[in-house]
């Protein structure tokens, strides 16, 4: 487990990141997600060491600390046993705000290696006004790693950048795990453009502005495809609802939706919680307040497609499309008050029920504090 402070550094008053690392000795157990899996329930069902009794004062604690050359938001990750220089390496997998990753030995402490993910001349973006990430923007949604049975893991980051222009990037990177290399033909200029006339709109197509956005949502890796979600800064607009879905192997974009194409707002923030996906293909999120069409189709779902203030059940089979919804009945109040559905993240749960029947849960909540 690991915890996160924030200092400033000697001599200066910048922010730096310091990671605090707290382990005892146990079996090695892969953390390559935000809570571990796509259900996101954060359980590691393979613990057999750790007990109430055995975690105390006495035997349980900080063992050391890792410095970090910006604030990290996005959760640390974990990949046992991993080959670099012909050593076997426990690494702890650290991103920080000012678009650097770090592999450090989780034993030890040792720095392994440092890349930036800025390209020359460009900075880490500003705050862009808003004061929810301050003061830089580099990395802020949780990578995900993926592990093949041959070969070197990879570690897939999205990366939010400045140049000497003043333009924004945001880009998709692959990183080789032993060295911090980008791979896959990474890094990847992230656009998108989707059918609507809502914010930003142009030619009957809505289009993403890099500007306008940072990936608060931990990356979903679902089978070969890596699923990205945009968040906007504050609620400043113009802004809509983004998915993107790219492929892992060649990092080109196969699929976008986006939901709320002819409307505005909508952002996906799930509190840095990554999206949520079953075995069966269906990504389920909470979508932030938002525009949700007044007007249903003959099938019950949004005239216009927009689905502001829904907790979503997307298929990707096929592409990402919406399969099913749910929305508050005071949707209209509640979006107005800015008491956004989508303000924390969905956790999976199957639970069998006192006849035998297997439940599958979709667990989410908002700012109006249902559940």
């Amino acid at each position: 487990m690991s915890s996160l402070t924030a200092c400033p550094s000697p001599g200066t008053t910048a922010p730096v990141a310091v990671l605090v690392l707290i382990v005892v000795s146990c079996s090695a157990q892969d953390v390559l997600t935000y809570h571990n899996n796509n259900a996101r329930t954060g359980l590691n069902n393979k613990e057999t060491i750790l007990t109430t009794s055995n975690v105390n004062v006495a035997t349980f604690g900080k063992l050391f600390t890792v410095p970090a050359d910006g604030l990290v938001d996005a959760e640390p990750l974990y990949l046992s046993a991993v080959s670099i220089g012909g050593v076997t390496h426990d690494l702890l997998i650290v991103a920080t705000e000012h678009g650097s990753v770090y592999a450090y030995d989780a034993d030890s402490g040792a720095s392994l290696w440092h890349v930036t993910t800025l390209k020359s001349g460009e900075t880490a973006s500003d705050n862009r006004g808003c004061s929810q990430v301050t003061p830089e923007i580099g990395i802020t949604a949780t990578p995900v790693i993926v592990r093949p049975k041959t070969g070197n893991p990879t570690i897939f980051v999205v990366a939010m950048s400045k140049d000497k222009s003043g333009n924004y990037h945001q880009r998709l990177h692959a990183l080789d795990a032993t060295t911090g290399a980008e791979t896959r033909g990474g890094p990847v200029d992230i656009a998108a453009a989707y059918p609507g006339i809502g914010d930003n709109s142009s030619g009957g197509k809505v289009i993403f502005d890099p500007a306008q956005y940072k990936e608060r949502a931990g990356l979903l890796q679902l089978g070969n495809t890596l699923y990205l979600a945009w968040a906007s800064h504050c609620d400043f607009r113009p802004y809509t609802g983004w998915i993107m879905g790219y492929n892992a192997t060649t990092l080109k974009q196969t699929t976008v939706l986006n939901l709320t194409p002819n409307g505005n707002e909508g952002a996906i923030w799930n509190s840095g919680a990554g999206m949520a996906a079953d075995g069966n293909g269906n990504i389920i999120l909470l979508d932030a307040n938002g525009v949700f069409d007044s007007s249903l189709t003959a099938s019950r779902f949004p005239i216009d497609s927009d689905y502001g203030n829904a907790f979503l059940r997307l298929t990707t089979k096929g592409g990402l499309a919406v399969a099913d919804y749910f929305e508050m009945d005071n949707e209209a109040s509640e979006n107005g008050s800015d008491v956004d559905l989508g303000s924390g993240g969905t956790l999976l749960v199957t639970q069998k029920d006192s006849t035998g029947k297997v439940w599958q849960l979709a667990v989410g909540a908002g700012k109006d504090s249902n559940l």
